[in-house]
């Protein structure tokens, strides 16, 4: 039985091994990049992810009961765009600045909810979008000639996740997070099959193994998240999840030979403090990024 005492310190241990997982996830899709097609990285994703956490839904979810049909594919279609879209990011540009625009994901949220749910607009969280877009800003450097269609990618894939959480927020209010979680793992992996079967190749036995970890490694971080956030307040776990940046760029530098830039590290700083003013909003985005990055 945990101490209340020992919760935070527990909860800063799971989000620095979540840091790394998530870190490990992000070089196997550049290793796996221009051998594997994101769509069919997609579906074996789901496919694992299921498959590591079945035992769970048998026993522990009663599916039964959603008042949801079509939106629970939806949300699942969704997700699979938002997995590609960070799966063409990571292939294709440097891996800390697309973990960094990642950050938005949470300032998008706060805008669609204004816009779309006509939720209070406070003089805080307009200051965060105001940041927030400030420091993706410096991110893309559009004033430097051309913007990166990667990077562009990585935007695309905040912003949907972003659009999820609205949903999800919609479809909390009638059912259960086990339920939706559930749900949202079984629709994604026939859903995945349609694409990955047009950009089919039958990957190799390394590729395969690859895969294999890559969907274990979502779901794990799934676990670990849901449960520091179950062991600490929001407000201590959203500035944790920073902790994958760093996590990312090293891992990028030893296997990669990539060196962040500086606009990475101040971009990231400015979307740091934009996602803090609006850290309320993190809960949902946290556990939904797990399995995107």
């Amino acid at each position: 039985m945990l101490h209340n005492s020992d919760k935070p310190t527990l909860a800063i241990v799971l989000m620095m091994i979540v840091a790394l997982l998530t870190a490990m996830d992000a070089t196997i899709v550049r290793l796996l990049a221009n051998q594997v097609h994101p769509f069919v990285i997609g579906f074996f994703r789901s496919l694992f992810g299921l498959l590591a956490v079945l035992p769970w839904i048998i026993h522990r979810v009663d599916l039964t009961g959603s008042p949801y049909r079509w939106l629970h594919a939806i949300r699942a279609a969704m997700k699979l765009l938002a997995l590609v879209s960070f799966f063409v990011a990571f292939a294709n540009a440097p891996l800390a600045e697309v973990t960094a625009i990642s950050f938005t994901a949470p300032i998008f949220l706060t805008l669609g909810g204004w816009l779309l749910l006509r939720e209070r607009l406070v003089i805080s969280h307009a200051l965060a979008l105001l940041v927030g877009f400030g420091g993706m800003l410096l991110l893309m450097q559009p004033g430097s000639g051309s913007v990166s269609v990667a990077l562009l990618f990585a935007v695309a894939g905040a912003l949907i996740t972003a659009s999820i959480q609205l949903i999800l927020k919609c479809m909390s209010v009638h059912d259960t997070t086990e339920r939706l979680v559930a749900w949202n793992l079984m629709t994604m992996v026939p859903i995945a099959f349609l694409p990955a079967i047009i950009f089919w190749t039958t990957p190799t036995l390394a590729q395969f193994t690859l895969l294999i970890v890559q969907g274990l490694l979502g779901a794990l971080n799934m676990t670990l998240v849901t449960r520091a956030l179950s062991l600490a307040g929001v407000s201590v776990i959203a500035p944790l999840d920073f902790l994958r940046l760093p996590v990312v760029a090293a891992l990028a530098y030893f296997m990669f030979g990539e060196i962040p830039e500086a606009t990475t590290w101040i971009g990231a700083a400015v979307i740091l403090c934009a996602t803090l003013l609006v850290a309320g909003r993190t809960r949902f985005i946290c556990r939904e990024q797990t399995d995107l990055q």
